[in-house]
């Protein structure tokens, strides 16, 4: 029964709001552009402010900006109060005249004069009163037909003050009525020193003014010289300004009455008839502006309207009027009524639930077409047919995780491009920063590589191999999330300007070694043996601390620990692909000691894969340190860092390794167990060598070198 009841008040405010709605005023411009009101004044039509907002110079409001906004008749400049479009009145501030000297004093009051206003003199608007003790005011009226009339008082002297708020009831004061059509008078002041029984003074000021009756008897408390009072003053229409009205532009017939307001002539003023226009009953509003006179709903308030139905009848709402029908059964409305909004709230409640649900499903279907789409069965696949795979580990982030992290993988966040896709930079909700890889392109050979990349980081646990924290397969494209390493690539270390941290023999050796050992982690150390397929310098990336981290193993394949070579279709980067690998299409472990060989090469000299030093056939870099090394050239072609820090010897002894990493015949390239063996013993000899210098002659460290060599030559 409470929700019925709360049901049916809201029908009722529903229909209240409509009534209402369809009773409010229109607007009170001739268009949009023109200023409504000024300060807390409305500025309704023929009056405006601005170009083409009113009809008329005499009608022209300005808005002065003082510490309050002030609307003025630009023309009498008097002081708007307020603006009665229905009585064809406008209320202004109007200054009274005063006289505080024993001498007859006149004054006279022309602003009004050949001005369509005239002072209202209708039912008593306006009073000319006098003020102050044995005070004989006048006002001498001057007509347009130049007839003269008088008119006055003469105000009593008495004990009583002046009180607030009380009419003007013969103590100090008195009132006199005007005659209408009034524009333009006299005013005079004679003081009567006489009879005054003792009270008042030959110095007290006296006033005579016009002011507005009802503001008078209700809200005046005493004169002073130089205020001012409201007064109401009457207007109307030249024929010419009448004609000009929006409501007449159109009329060929000059009509002066239609369905919703009339016209008609007024008074004389200044010889001429003015006109006034009014909205026909059951009609409200601007009778001035086209569509100006609305129909009023008077069945919104029948008391105010006067609406006379009787109680077993309803107010119902007609163009310009009303009818009274018969009332309906209360009982029976409330219950339809009831009804209906039950019904229509439940359909309401069904359609959103159903929404939800239907939208839910499709949000579902997606990301199981999207995963399905991304090579989830293919990754599923290849989880369960490697037991020795695990991913338990590897997080499945959800797409919205990623867009945040990424500022909806805004260009400003891409940090660089790898063979399978580009790479942003993000930070995660628990402020971990990370590198998201995002495929370019969704193709069954880029699927497999995305795939094949999650599977083989997913074996490896190596410092020196970027580790991977997630994957995401609900996107329309697939979605790698990679620990962040800060310092880029190698190639762009060793061709930048990093003066903080050089590329010295030292460090070169050090990320030799480290690339190195990821390597034979690969090949050896892992679960299953895994092929890189791509080194290069562009997919060696260094830490925060300068260690190398190996990445993109888009193309990367795990073999059998039987097998001996891949024969997949032959991919990699030109100037590091095996020579042999190329030819045959069989790609082996020593394919990847020769890519190293053009790493090592790169750390010897700075030069790029595809060498700027190199001439004709020799623009690879592994071609051109082969025959430099051949011709005796090693010196020269080497970098200058490396020149200025290290002994001959030792650059000699990895220039031959690297060499022999680049040998042509894959069988006669050392592996990388080898390699990275090599590279650690001219690391700790050169230590030794260091520890001689500073300390002499070291027994244990020549042990321990000689060790290492042997070690290398078995």
């Amino acid at each position: 029964m409470e929700l019925q009841m709360v049901l049916f008040r809201m029908l009722v405010l529903v229909i209240m709001c409509s009534a209402l709605n369809a009773f409010a005023r229109v607007s009170n411009v001739i268009n949009r552009s023109c200023q409504e009101d000024c300060g807390n004044v409305s500025i309704p039509y023929p009056f405006g402010i601005g170009n083409g907002c009113y009809v008329g110079d005499w009608f022209e409001i300005v808005c002065r900006n003082d510490s309050l906004q002030k609307p003025f008749l630009k023309t009498i400049d008097l002081e708007v109060l307020e603006i009665n479009i229905a009585e064809c009145t406008v209320r202004v501030s109007y200054p009274i005249f005063s006289s505080c000297t024993n001498v007859t004093n006149s004054t006279k009051n022309m602003k009004l004069e050949k001005s369509p206003f005239g002072f209202s003199g209708y039912y008593y608007t306006n009073s000319f009163v006098a003020m102050g003790c044995n005070n004989s005011a006048s006002m001498r009226s001057i007509f347009p037909d130049d007839s003269v009339s008088y008119g006055g008082c003469n105000s009593p002297c008495d004990r009583a003050p002046f009180t607030n708020g009380s009419r003007c009831n013969a103590t100090n004061c008195c009132q006199a009525t005007i005659s209408s059509t009034l524009q333009a008078f006299s005013t005079t002041i004679e003081p009567k020193n006489s009879s005054n029984n003792g009270y008042g003074s030959s110095r007290e000021c006296k006033y005579a003014f016009l002011v507005d009756r009802n503001w008078f008897e209700t809200s005046f408390t005493e004169p002073k010289p130089n205020m001012s009072v409201p007064v109401v003053l009457e207007w109307g229409l030249d024929v010419t300004t009448f004609y000009s009205l929006p409501i007449q532009k159109n009329s060929t017939a000059r009509e002066y009455k239609n369905s919703t307001y009339s016209c008609y002539p007024w008074r004389m003023l200044q010889k001429f008839t003015t006109m006034y226009c009014e909205c026909e009953r059951g009609y409200g509003g601007n009778p001035y502006l086209v569509g100006g006179c609305e129909d009023i709903n008077e069945c919104v308030d029948p008391e105010y309207f006067n609406v006379t139905c009787t109680p077993d009848t309803r107010c119902e709402n007609t163009e310009g009027f009303y009818r009274c029908v018969a009332a309906k059964n209360t009982k029976l409305s409330i219950i339809i009524g009831v009804s209906t909004s039950l019904g229509v709230l439940f359909l309401i409640f069904c359609g959103w639930g159903s929404y939800k649900v239907i939208k839910k499903r499709m949000r579902i279907k997606r990301k199981e077409k999207f995963f399905k789409q991304n090579g989830g069965l293919l990754l599923k696949q290849q989880l369960s047919t490697n037991n020795k795979v695990n991913v338990e580990n590897t997080k499945l982030f959800n797409s919205k995780e990623l867009e945040n992290a990424t500022n909806r993988f805004s260009v400003d966040r891409i940090i660089g491009h790898g063979g399978q896709g580009t790479i942003y930079k993000g930070m995660l909700a628990d402020g971990r920063i990370v590198a998201i890889k995002k495929s370019m392109v969704i193709d069954e050979e880029k699927l497999q590589a995305f795939i094949n990349e999650v599977v083989i980081l997913s074996q490896i646990n190596h410092r020196n191999v970027v580790k991977l924290l997630g994957c995401c397969l609900e996107t329309a494209v697939p979605l790698l999330v990679y620990e962040f390493i800060p310092n880029g690539t190698l190639a762009e270390y060793l061709n930048g300007q990093n003066e903080e941290f050089p590329p010295t023999w030292d460090m070169r050796l050090r990320i030799a070694i480290e690339v190195a050992g990821a390597l034979f982690y690969l090949h050896s150390a892992a679960s299953s043996p895994i092929y890189h397929r791509d080194i290069k310098s562009t997919n060696i990336l260094l830490d925060g601390k300068y260690r190398t981290k190996v990445a993109d193993f888009g193309i990367s394949r795990s073999i059998a620990i039987e097998q001996t070579h891949l024969s997949p279709l032959v991919q990699g980067t030109f100037g590091y692909l095996d020579p042999g690998y190329f030819r045959s299409g069989q790609f082996t472990d020593k394919s990847d000691v020769y890519s190293f060989g053009v790493v090592l090469a790169e750390l010897l000299t700075g030069e790029k894969a595809i060498s700027s030093i190199g001439t004709g056939d020799t623009k690879s870099l592994a071609a051109f340190f082969v025959s430099s090394m051949e011709g005796n050239n090693l010196f020269d072609i080497l970098d200058n860092q490396v020149l200025k820090e290290t002994k001959k010897e030792k650059i000699i002894a990895v220039a031959n390794l690297a060499k022999r990493c680049l040998n042509l015949k894959g069988m006669k390239r050392p592996t990388m167990r080898e390699v990275a063996m090599e590279l650690e013993a001219n690391q700790m000899s050169q230590k030794a060598s260091s520890l001689k210098q500073k300390y002499g002659e070291i027994e244990d460290v020549k042990i321990e070198i000689s060790e290492q060599y042997n070690v290398v030559s078995i």
